[in-house]
């Protein structure tokens, strides 16, 4: 077995207009096998492309991808029997029944697992009888992710798996993930959640203007920003005096970074307790009013607003 389940290298993509829009440009990128990897990125960051790519739905204009050591264009068939995909939005006929469904796509494989052991695995047997369009779309996304277990993929593709989802159906997705895992076989997971991507994820990769801009472990991250705790604080507005500079909040002791968004300022710091009781000395003298002042570990989101400016929650909005 390969050490590396996906290898893209030099991976390019340009659709045609006036200009050319590059949306991947260069982009490298390698998974390991067996590990559980997750791609992030915000709209328009060309992540939903390179994932198109990867799974065999898009060509690219130029570059190389290899999935378990074979490649598209020449291994296709010996490809689509080792991988899994779960979509987005997934289109499944109406009128078949979930067990329906989930045989017909088992009969998609030479080898896989029973229709009925995967309903259990995301706790589906109590709807094999029903139509698919009697289904929520919550109970359709895990239809659609026991239709990428049931060829028992060692590569296996999940995109926004857990949308939709109750927090009891997510928890039993993530043990699948885990499982999975477990047994050697490889995840790669896209998610607007950033503690599912911490929770699950051995390394991660945020892509942004069609490159990966940030790569490494959750922790590893997460230590890039210089501090492993966050100060968030909401200040009272004044009409007459402009909000204080950040620049000035970023000379305080062991504050790493200041990053402003609506009102609301978000301090990185090394020790808090160094940082707060500075902070809330110089508000203090200021005469500036804290209207809401909360601390917390530092987070992968933390991380992706550090980068990109913005959350990752709010392009999914």
């Amino acid at each position: 077995m390969p050490s590396s389940a996906i290898q893209c290298r030099e991976l390019i993509k340009t659709y045609a207009g006036r200009p050319p829009v590059e949306a991947v440009r260069g982009l490298d990128l390698e998974v390991r096998t067996g590990e559980c990897f997750g791609l992030l990125g915000p709209n328009g960051a060309g992540k939903t492309t390179t994932i198109e790519i990867i799974e065999g739905l898009l060509p690219p204009t130029a570059g190389e991808v290899e999935l378990l050591g074979l490649r598209w264009g020449r291994d296709d068939r010996a490809i689509r029997q080792r991988v899994g995909i779960s979509l987005q939005e997934t289109k499944l006929p109406d009128k078949l029944s979930v067990l329906e469904t989930l045989t017909l796509f088992r009969s998609f494989y030479r080898q896989g697992v029973e229709p009925r052991e995967v309903l259990e695995r995301v706790s589906l047997q109590d709807k094999a009888r029903t139509w698919v369009s009697k289904l929520s779309g919550g109970l359709r996304q895990r239809l659609a992710v026991a239709c990428a277990l049931v060829g028992d993929p060692e590569l296996l593709f999940l995109d926004e798996p857990t949308t939709g989802l109750d927090p009891q159906a997510r928890r039993q997705l993530w043990e699948i993930i885990r499982d999975l895992r477990g047994q050697g076989r490889t995840v790669l997971l896209t998610t607007h959640y950033m503690d599912e991507a911490e929770r699950l994820c051995d390394r991660v990769a945020i892509v942004d203007l069609g490159r990966v801009i940030a790569l490494g472990t959750p922790g590893e991250l997460i230590a890039s920003l210089g501090g492993d705790q966050v100060i968030e604080l909401d200040l009272a507005g004044d009409a007459d005096r402009p909000p204080p500079e950040t620049a000035a909040l970023e000379a305080l002791p062991s504050v790493r970074s200041v990053l402003r968004e609506e009102g609301r300022y978000v301090l990185t710091v090394a020790d808090l307790h160094l940082a707060l009781p500075a902070l809330l000395r110089q508000l203090e003298g200021d005469r500036r009013q804290v209207t809401g002042l909360s601390t917390r570990r530092a987070s992968l989101e933390d991380v992706f607003i550090s980068i990109t400016g913005r959350r990752l929650a709010q392009e999914a909005a």
